[in-house]
């Protein structure tokens, strides 16, 4: 219910904003009635669905051995309006073609000092955003799910658009993730709403080699799959569980009978996930699964980082609902609680309500994910126009006493890494875009606006942008939000 409602309510409201009547265009092909345009220049769809001009660039020099698709990618599923970036000024996004240069100095304190294309002997050796590949300094990959008449698992570098879809002979394929050491990339391909559909995998940097099939639904869809840091891949079989099997191939094995949102622990092996009326179950070291001591029947969506005992989820403890149509939906909140012996949950994220005239301006929490070391914490925060129990997704027709509230806004959150409590007031980081992902390192966070992919440069300390917001136009592709957390930008491990 909350899975719908999230992806459904959320989503197909920006979906609203991103397609209506005062859309020019939703990709570069509607923008043909502009006639031709002049030498050295291209007519592109931008990121508010209007045709404008747009110079031509030399195409990017790419890493030996990656291939790169000339695409990127749009969603309709959020709201082409404000491509706002807050703490950036307007004019700093890059476009398509051009190297972001980004190869910043955020790390070099630490010895992260080789810039792109560098020799290297470790991905330590390298500036923030790149992994030391083939003993050369190169871009570290994003992993998406995008469509451009069909739906496609799609990987680019995070600096450099052009998106290469995994899928074989342009077959249909979405949910792509990365293994341990970012060697590997596994997705699902087929039919990817039916039983029939295919788990494959394929090596980075892309060959020309067919996909390696693992394993099929075994009768359900395969759904809401993670598989870096370890070997095994898991993933919901439907709504019946959680299945695994390993990255070389074999027999399934059947992990959990109910439960989704699985999630795996820094060791490979440990991993939580949620089931409806219980909340947070959490296996260690293969174990049976047993409830999260402390956590509410309602937590749903944990997440593990890479350094702390702290777990990230989404509950609903007081058991508050809205209905957008005719859905009805938790209003969620943000917490951590220690993964090793649980507690009391600290509360990160809290809903908020402001009168006006006739009801409130409220808001939710939803696609949260955090930073690989615990100290931050990215979040979606949903507003909506509530009147009389009737909501209606801020930025939308009818929900004008919203005011300037976007429909959904990202936000960071400092968080002490000791106590998981969080520190200081959040920091917003875009208006309407959704689905927050940070990079290996801490020092990029994507996220998808308007359909494109996007990635911000921040200040580790102050969670403030710290360079240029590097653009993905969508120029092929549609970046897909609408299942939510399976949509997620995923990064490439720096190993």
């Amino acid at each position: 219910m909350t899975k719908r409602v999230v992806w459904g309510a959320l989503f197909g409201a920006l979906a609203m904003m991103a397609t209506g009547c005062g859309d020019e265009c939703v990709d570069q092909f509607d923008c043909r009635e502009k006639g031709t345009a002049p030498e050295g220049q291209t007519w592109s769809c931008n990121a508010d669905n209007k045709c404008e001009l747009r110079n031509l660039t030399p195409e990017p020099e790419v890493d030996a051995g990656t291939e790169v698709d000339a695409g990127t990618q749009v969603d309709a599923g959020t709201d082409a309006g404000t491509e706002m970036d807050a703490g950036t000024d307007a004019g700093t996004q890059v476009d398509a073609g051009a190297d972001a240069g980004t190869e910043m100095d955020a790390g070099t304190d630490a010895g992260m000092n080789v810039a792109k294309g560098g020799a290297c002997t470790a991905s330590s050796d390298c500036m923030a955003g790149l992994r030391c590949e083939a003993a050369t300094c190169q871009s570290l990959l994003i992993a998406v799910t995008g469509n451009d008449g069909g739906t496609r698992a799609l990987v680019t570098a995070y600096d450099v658009p052009g998106m290469t879809s995994l899928s074989s002979d342009g077959g249909t394929s979405a949910y792509p993730r990365f293994g341990p050491g970012g060697t590997q990339v596994a997705f699902v391909q087929g039919d990817v709403t039916a039983a029939t559909a295919e788990l494959a995998v394929r090596p980075v940097p892309l060959t020309a080699a067919a996909p390696t099939v693992l394993t099929t639904g075994g009768g359900a869809r395969i759904r809401y799959m993670e598989w870096e840091p370890g070997n095994l891949i898991a993933w919901v079989r439907g709504s019946t569980g959680i299945s695994t099997i390993a990255a070389t191939g074999g027999t399934a094995t059947q992990a959990t009978a109910n439960g989704t949102f699985p999630d795996w622990a820094p060791n490979g092996t440990d991993y939580a996930y949620s089931a409806a009326g219980t909340g947070i179950l959490v296996s260690t070291g293969g174990g049976v699964p047993t409830p999260l001591a402390g956590s509410p029947t309602t937590g749903e969506q944990p997440h593990y980082n890479r350094v702390t005992s702290q777990l990230l989820f989404l509950a609903n403890p007081d058991n508050m609902t809205v209905t957008f149509g005719t859905d009805v939906t938790p209003v969620l909140r943000l917490y951590s609680l220690p993964v090793t012996g649980g507690g009391t949950p600290t509360l990160l994220a809290d809903r908020t309500s402001d009168a006006v005239t006739g009801g409130s301006v409220d808001s939710y929490i939803a696609n949260p994910n955090w930073a690989p070391d615990g100290s931050w914490v990215a979040y979606v925060r949903a507003y909506y126009l509530n009147i009389a129990g009737a909501a209606t997704l801020c930025g939308n027709t009818g929900a004008e006493l919203c005011g300037d509230k976007p429909g959904n806004a990202i936000f960071l959150q400092r968080v002490n890494t000791t106590t998981g409590a969080a520190e200081g007031a959040p920091v917003l980081l875009a208006n309407n875009a959704t689905l927050p992902s940070f990079s290996p390192d801490g020092l990029f966070v994507a996220y998808v606006l308007g359909g494109q992919l996007n990635v911000q440069p921040i200040e580790p300390t102050t969670g403030a942008a710290a360079g240029p917001l590097i653009t993905h136009p969508k120029d092929t592709y549609t970046v897909l939000t609408s299942e939510g957390d399976d949509h997620r930008p995923r990064w490439q491990p720096r190993q």
